[in-house]
């Protein structure tokens, strides 16, 4: 089959380290351009992998049948309602939005358009992943326990201004929800505590009757252990430990996104997992003030 041509909103570290190259790789996709709100970043990074970068989104829109975001949550919100009306599938990054009513719009813009959509959710793209969610539901869990801590708040590549005003509930908060929705059910309730932007507690209530906690911080100093997710049932225990995710997590993202486009939907990542995730998010946030 033919390349799926995938254009890419945004040109920041997170678009050049991961998005561009994979999409650009291939054999699955094909990057066929960049737009971002600062032309001379565009231009940089189309020029490193060869294709054209463009001064109008709707220019990029014209040579691509899907387009990957890498840019704010609250960028991402409005532009991809903009690719939605254009008839374009869409790869999305968590949070889905900055806020509930932007998640809302988006993922109610790429219904009415009837598109495609999948979220980049790092994690499920492993191996290592697959099989632990797989032993996870196997071993009749009870509850789970998941923790991201980092310092990166501190500087670098990520202390970018929206994860320095919201912190690690809106930035890591997702994928640790989302492990341990998927591993032990879904999310029905949530309680919060904490500081966003030190250290924030969740205690999760499953629909199987599981119940979960997540710590998660950005503010870390010193070393800090790697992110992991421990899940614990009757026939047993799961593990995940961050370093064990292996290689090649974002070759899968991108021929199960052409997989995605193809078949027109039905990826479990989708805009409508994004929403529900960003409510639970939202009401953690509304608790912690």
């Amino acid at each position: 089959m033919d390349a799926v041509p995938v254009g890419l909103v945004g040109a920041g570290p997170w678009a050049d380290m991961v998005h561009a190259p994979a999409l650009a790789a291939g054999p699955h996709t094909r990057l066929a351009g960049v737009w971002a709100r600062r032309p001379e970043a565009a231009a940089e990074l189309a020029a490193k992998h060869g294709v054209p970068a463009f001064e109008r989104l709707e220019d990029l829109f014209d040579v691509c049948s899907a387009v990957a975001f890498s840019v704010p949550p609250a960028v991402q919100a409005e532009l991809g309602i903009l690719a939605a009306k254009a008839g374009k599938a869409l790869l999305l990054e968590k949070p889905l939005a900055a806020d509930l009513d932007g998640a809302k719009r988006l993922a109610d813009a790429i219904g009415e358009a009837g598109v495609a959509s999948q979220m980049v959710f790092t994690f499920r793209y492993s191996p290592v992943t697959r099989a632990f969610l797989e032993r996870a539901r196997a071993i009749e869990p009870f509850g789970g326990y998941a923790a991201n801590i980092s310092g990166a708040l501190h500087g670098g590549p990520f202390a970018t201004p929206w994860r320095l005003e919201r912190g690690a509930l809106l930035d890591v908060g997702p994928h640790m929800i989302d492990l341990l929705d998927a591993a032990l059910g879904p999310v029905t309730a949530v309680r919060a505590h904490g500081d966003p932007l030190a250290w924030v507690g969740l205690l999760l209530e499953h629909e199987s009757g599981a119940v979960s906690e997540a710590s998660l911080s950005m503010a870390a100093t010193g070393e800090v252990p790697p992110s992991r997710v421990d899940v614990y049932g009757r026939k047993g225990n799961a593990s995940l430990p961050a370093t064990e995710l292996g290689d090649g997590l974002f070759t899968t993202m991108a021929a199960e996104f052409a997989e995605t486009v193809r078949r027109g939907g039905g990826h479990p990542l989708d805009a409508r997992h994004g929403l529900r995730l960003q409510e639970i998010i939202h009401e953690a946030e509304r608790q912690l003030g």
